[in-house]
């Protein structure tokens, strides 16, 4: 309904303190019907006012500078009568109505600050802070009862220093520099919040229920008001009848100032009332309204009243930076200087040149050629000024003469007020004669009536720009001013002032959702659920500018803040994806990384995370998947370390009253990497999958245990006596880890199995007809058959003995199997079953790799038996020699193989995809000559198969290369050998399927099934052990470590295959390695000899070193067979 960003004093170049010029016309109510404008006009004004004194001017001037310059603030409206108890009168001009702006010189030496009017009274505030009234005293609202002919001063202020004013119709709310609002005029409906029972307040009162919070703009509605604090928080009071509050429905009015809890969290700018409606404009320019929408004053493509507050989601776009509300109408300024408006146009308030009513937003298309910076409202007109003509538009409502156009009529679209407007442009090439021009600083309106504050070329200053708001009317955020004003101050010598500005700031999550935005571009205002407007290394830096050692009392007040007053607060449903933005700063903050606060900050705020809602946690997700992958790991070590914390808490010991709240700490700190770890995976790895890794954890807790303690909550879900499991978020083992745990699994499938074969054997003794079961699954085989043995016994292996431990015996050989006779049984028959002449698989030179063959003439069961024992050797802990790319992992995991996986295969061809796809011209179809069709060999001829349907036919270009190049690997990694992965899958998942083998990266299953080659021999001669005469300094042990040490790689791989069955080491390590060494009692012409079931070695005490390496080259060269030593 008014200006809510008054008019301020600007130091100019010359150093004086100017304000401007302001013009105005006062009048109540627009003309009806067919009735004549002007009869209608003399008859309203007459039946208001009778006759009376015209509108006067104001002026003073400015003694600072080396001449005298005069600011001024014109008026012009209807006459007065003199019997009148409402003057309205500011004294000396005699016309009824004042059609164009008037200069007037009624406050000589006076710098007027801000300026509210309501129906029928007027509020003055000067530069002192001293408040001014006049007009209608009928119901209290000038403040005192002196004269109303002209501006009083409100003598009950006069300790105050007001810095703005707002009027409704008949009362008025001040606010001080202190962020105090004081009341007075009509409170029939609450609107003072004064809470009495008072029909009007005829002195200012404070508003006590507002005294402890720091407010910095007011609004008033006809009947309501509105008021923004420094910690974006929005309170209503007053009339509730079409919704205006914001409260809901059932609320009819409101005696006393309610916080508005349906905004909480968002960071607005501006507070604005109309009539009967409100707005909320964010600081990246999302508007919420809400009241009475009979026109469509809301924008939301209505015409229904709103009870709570509604997002204007068509111009959540248009970078609006501004709001002001007529008595049915609305406009928004852009920051790009555009105009729109909405709601009622029966005068042609809204400027498109009609008086319809529009219920959706639209640009006002005469102004769109100009930049327009400041628009202004009035009950039924609309003001805009465009500061690269000087000039000022208006348009609306005329009967009055608040146009300013020199007549009475109303107008559709923008036209000229009147004047010798002058644009600003830093200088002046005006003679001094030339005073009739003016600069305008500022425009207002209000009512019926129009203000323009300006000056005179030759001493004006840049004009105000709405697009650049006020600061000491803005809610805190954190940015540099702010924090090098707090660390301006020694540590420990914090004004109150200061400790409270703090604590408000990190108190409230609108501060921080207002804080850090991405200004370039002004990116701010594309936030949405796809963007969080937010400069994260601007978050970063100015954290740690502001959280430093040298200044403990921050880091101190800025932790208690977060501990007790944001983070309790937080709720799961929020307003706007504005009210989002801090769960992504908030992290960078160095005191969430403190360990001394993860209970009491970092556990608390993520039970917030977990909480959300599913939308704004979607949200959250997705502005987490755009985040550079430092920020994002950020947030991940951030929950790992809370993680090690309260593991190693746990290690310690929990007392059993505290357990229950440490399991929900933990549980907490788990879910929020969960859900990281779900946005990582589903935007295809922001960051590698390890970094979720939690090496800790092995060291930590006991995992089999952990393990054990999960299946049990998988079969009689979670229990009380229960801890949480690890187990249930696997992300975070690493592959160590998850070996453990699929060893675990093994061990108690084959005790499961095991116990079946006792019962049942058991059974067997008391009745006859139930055979008696082997508890191990046996294998008997000829090692010079032994694909056709173990293919014969486990084709008619049962599923369920498959889980037994493997025992294998050679024909003829007296070997008991520990472990070692196991060991060389996967080497040979893996040695075999990969031989060439089977023509199972083809041999790729480039690569050294193999991969199934389409030519075979073997049927399945081969392939099948090759998963089969696959599958055997990591469920017995087994380590086999596989030359298979990583791309037979991938598809054991459900994974798709890709581009790299060809270039692994085939280094060369997936060279040429890649160029393919890389190539920048146009004319791919010229250059590589390509359809879509792979040629193959066939026992010495090429043949060709097409990749998809009419392949031949079609041609490789720009548009489709991608999918040549998917089709191309598809074809070789997919369907050209479908059948045969499909039985070697099946034999694998026989088994070793199950849930955990899930767990696994490709990667890591393919280190588990063929271990690696991750030597450190230092480390495997540190955990070597020792028995017998032998310690680490024996002469024959020093001399053995030599000789090892000297060994070229090819021999010490050998010595290992000699030891352990395995030239490779295992997926967890040559740390997990353990080797004894043994002396013997024969002397030192026998070869040292292995046990492989045991890493065990037997060394006789050689004395000579090259007698050692001699007798050491000669037993790891011939080292297959077993018998009895």
């Amino acid at each position: 309904m008014q200006n809510f960003f008054p008019s301020r004093s600007i130091r100019v170049a010359d150093g004086c303190l100017r304000t401007g010029q302001w013009w105005r016309l006062l009048f109540s109510e627009e003309p009806g019907g067919s009735q004549d404008l002007e009869t209608c006009f003399s008859s309203r004004a007459a039946s208001l006012f009778g006759e009376g004194p015209p509108s006067v001017a104001l002026g003073f001037p400015c003694t600072e500078g080396p001449e005298k310059n005069f600011s001024f603030l014109l008026m012009w409206r209807h006459r007065v009568p003199p019997t009148s108890q409402c003057f309205r009168s500011l004294g000396g001009i005699d016309e009824e109505i004042v059609l164009e702006p008037r200069k007037s010189d009624f406050f000589i030496n006076k710098k007027v600050r801000d300026v509210g009017c309501g129906l029928r009274h007027t509020v003055f505030v000067l530069d002192d802070g001293t408040v001014y009234t006049c007009g209608c005293n009928d119901l209290g609202q000038l403040g005192h009862e002196k004269s109303r002919k002209k501006p009083e001063q409100v003598v009950a202020l006069d300790a105050q220093n007001i810095v703005a004013v707002s009027c409704g119709e008949a009362h008025t709310l001040a606010l001080n520099d202190k962020g105090q609002v004081y009341a007075w005029g009509l409170d029939s409906d609450g609107q003072l919040g004064l809470l009495g029972s008072e029909e009007c307040i005829r002195v200012p009162r404070n508003i006590k229920s507002l005294s402890d919070i720091q407010i910095v703009q007011v609004a008033c509605g006809y009947y309501h008001s509105l008021a923004l604090s420094k910690a974006s928080e929005v309170f209503c009071w007053g009339q509730n009848k079409y919704g205006q509050l914001g409260l809901g429905i059932e609320c009819k009015k409101q005696a006393s100032p309610q916080l508005i809890k349906s905004l909480l969290g968002i960071p607005f700018m501006q507070v604005a009332a109309g009539g009967a409606h409100s707005f909320v404009l964010t600081l990246s320019g999302a508007i919420f309204g809400w009241g009475r929408n009979k026109f469509g004053q809301l924008g939301l493509n209505d015409e229904n009243d709103r009870y709570v507050p509604n997002l204007l989601k068509s111009l959540r776009s248009q970078k609006i930076v501004y709001i002001c509300c007529g008595e049915d109408h609305t406009a928004a300024l852009t920051k790009e200087g555009g105009v729109f408006t909405f709601g009622a146009g029966g005068y042609g308030q809204l400027g498109h040149n009609s008086t319809s009513h529009e219920i959706n937003p639209r640009k006002v298309f005469e102004l769109m050629g100009s930049i327009v910076t400041q628009i202004a409202c009035g009950r039924q007109h609309t003001s805009a000024f465009v500061p690269s003509s000087g000039r000022i538009y208006s348009f609306g409502l005329g009967g009055n003469g608040q146009l300013g156009t020199g007549s009475t009529s109303n107008r559709k679209s923008p036209f000229t007020v009147k004047g010798n407007w002058f644009p600003y442009n830093g200088q002046c090439s005006l003679d001094s004669d030339s005073e009739e021009y003016f600069c305008v600083k500022r425009i207002f309106s209000g009512g019926d009536q129009s203000f323009s504050h300006y000056s005179s070329p030759q001493t004006c200053g840049p004009p105000d720009d709405f697009r650049c708001p006020d600061p000491s009317k803005q809610i805190w955020t954190v940015n540099e001013a702010l924090i090098q004003k707090w660390l301006s101050y020694p540590s420990g010598r914090f004004p109150v002032e200061i400790a409270n500005e703090i604590d408000g700031t990190f108190s409230s999550s609108g501060c921080l959702n207002g804080s850090f935005l991405a200004v370039s571009n002004d990116d701010h205002y594309r936030t949405g659920t796809r963007f969080p407007g937010v400069d994260m290394n601007a978050a970063r830096l100015l954290f740690h500018k502001l959280i430093q050692p040298d200044h403990p009392q921050i880091s101190q007040q800025v932790a208690a803040s977060l501990e007790k007053n944001l983070i309790p607060k937080l709720t799961s449903s929020l307003p706007d994806v504005e009210a989002l933005r801090f769960y992504l700063t908030l992290p960078e903050c160095p005191l969430m990384s403190d360990s001394n606060n993860f209970t009491t900050i970092a556990i608390p705020f993520g039970t917030a995370l977990v909480n959300l809602e599913k939308a704004p946690l979607k949200v959250l997700e997705n502005w987490w998947s755009i985040l550079e992958p430092p920020l994002f790991f950020k947030i991940v070590e951030l929950f790992k370390e809370v993680v090690v914390h309260l593991l190693k808490l746990y290690k310690i010991g929990i007392p059993p009253s505290e357990r229950r709240i440490f399991n929900s700490f933990l549980h907490t700190a788990l879910k929020v990497l969960e859900i990281l770890h779900r946005v990582n995976e589903k935007a295809g790895q922001i960051i590698q999958y390890d970094k979720f890794y939690i090496h800790e954890v092995q060291e930590l807790i006991d995992i089999r245990n952990d393990y054990i303690n999960w299946v049990q909550q998988q079969a009689y879900g979670m229990l009380a006596d229960i801890p949480v499991t690890i187990c249930t978020y696997p992300f975070v083992f690493d592959a160590q880890a998850k070996t453990t745990l699929l060893q675990t699994d093994a061990v108690l499938q084959m005790q499961m199995a095991i116990d079946q074969a006792h019962r049942q054997n058991v059974s067997s003794l008391f009745l006859p007809v139930i055979e008696s079961v082997n508890p191990c699954l046996i294998l008997v085989v000829r090692r010079e058959n032994i694909v056709g043995d173990a293919m014969e016994v486990l084709r008619k292996t049962k599923n369920i003995d498959y889980k037994k431990p493997l025992k294998v015996i050679f024909v003829g050989e007296d070997a008991v199997d520990a472990g070692g006779v196991r060991k060389e049984f996967f080497l040979l028959i893996m040695r075999e079953l990969l031989d060439p002449k089977y023509g199972m698989f083809r041999y790729y030179e480039d690569s050294r790799l193999i991969w199934f063959s389409d030519k075979t003439f073997e049927d399945s069961d081969l392939f099948h038996l090759i998963g089969v024992i696959c599958g055997l050797a990591i469920y017995n802990f087994t380590i086999v020699d596989l030359h298979f790319p990583l791309a037979l992992y991938k598809k054991l995991l459900k994974k798709k193989p890709s581009l790299d996986d060809l270039k692994e295969l085939m280094p060369d061809v997936g060279r040429s995809m890649q160029q393919l796809l890389d190539y920048p011209e146009d004319d791919i179809e010229e250059t590589f000559c390509l359809n879509f069709t792979i040629t193959v060999e066939n026992f010495g001829a090429t043949e060709v198969k097409e990749l998809v349907l009419n392949g031949a036919d079609t041609a490789v270009n720009k548009q489709n290369r991608q999918e040549f190049v998917d089709a191309y690997v598809d074809y070789i990694f997919n369907k050209s050998v479908a059948s045969l992965f499909d039985a070697f899958h099946a034999g694998f998942h026989k088994v070793c399927g199950g849930k955990v083998l899930l767990l696994f990266q490709p990667n890591e299953l393919q280190s588990m099934v063929i271990g690696n080659t991750n030597y450190d021999w230092k480390e495997l001669e540190k955990n070597t052990e020792y028995k017998g005469e032998y310690w680490a300094e024996h002469p024959t042990i020093k001399i053995f470590w030599e000789v090892f040490h000297e060994l070229p790689l090819e021999k010490k791989k050998k010595f290992l295959l000699f030891l352990t069955g395995s030239d490779r080491i295992p997926i967890l390590g040559m740390k997990s390695l353990k080797l004894v060494i043994q002396s013997t009692g024969g002397g030192e012409e026998y070869l040292p000899v292995s046990h492989t079931c045991f890493n065990l070695l037997d060394l006789p005490k050689y004395s000579e070193k090259e007698t050692l390496r001699r007798k050491l080259i000669q037993a790891i060269d011939h080292n297959e067979g077993f018998s009895l030593i």
